[in-house]
């Protein structure tokens, strides 16, 4: 099995979210996680009103069991959607958290660079950045 086919599975029978949806999902009060690294965001530009959590704790600070966790992350029924570059690692973050017990778990087809496409803004405000 190689990556192709992990990707594929993580994404089997998910709502996957395009830049229209998320704006929506934003507007229900979704949590949107930026996992790109500090580089990326530095080019592409801060998601608006998105948590920034690094893909290595990601988990820990978004499962409601967790000590770690942060205060956003309030219960099973959080609808999380996670954004990446172009929607590659955001699909296997999303599964992770599913895996969690986060079942609403998405992420955003295309990723920023998607977000980008349609025209949507990005943010010159500080990132909130959670460690």
């Amino acid at each position: 099995m190689g990556i192709d086919d992990v990707l594929a599975a993580s994404r089997a029978g998910v709502p996957r979210l395009g830049p229209a949806e998320l704006c929506a999902a934003i507007a229900r009060g979704a949590l949107v996680v930026d996992t790109r690294t500090e580089s990326h965001r530095r080019v592409q530009g801060e998601f608006p009103g998105a948590l920034v959590i690094d893909r290595t704790v990601l988990e820990w600070r978004l499962d409601p069991t967790s000590p770690w966790r942060v205060p956003e992350a309030t219960g099973p029924d959080l609808e999380v959607v996670v954004v990446c570059r172009h929607g590659f690692s955001s699909s296997l973050a999303a599964a992770s958290l599913r895996a969690v017990g986060l079942h609403r778990a998405t992420d955003l087809v295309g990723g920023v660079q998607a977000w980008l496409a349609a025209g949507l803004p990005v943010s010159d405000e500080p990132a909130d950045v959670r460690e």
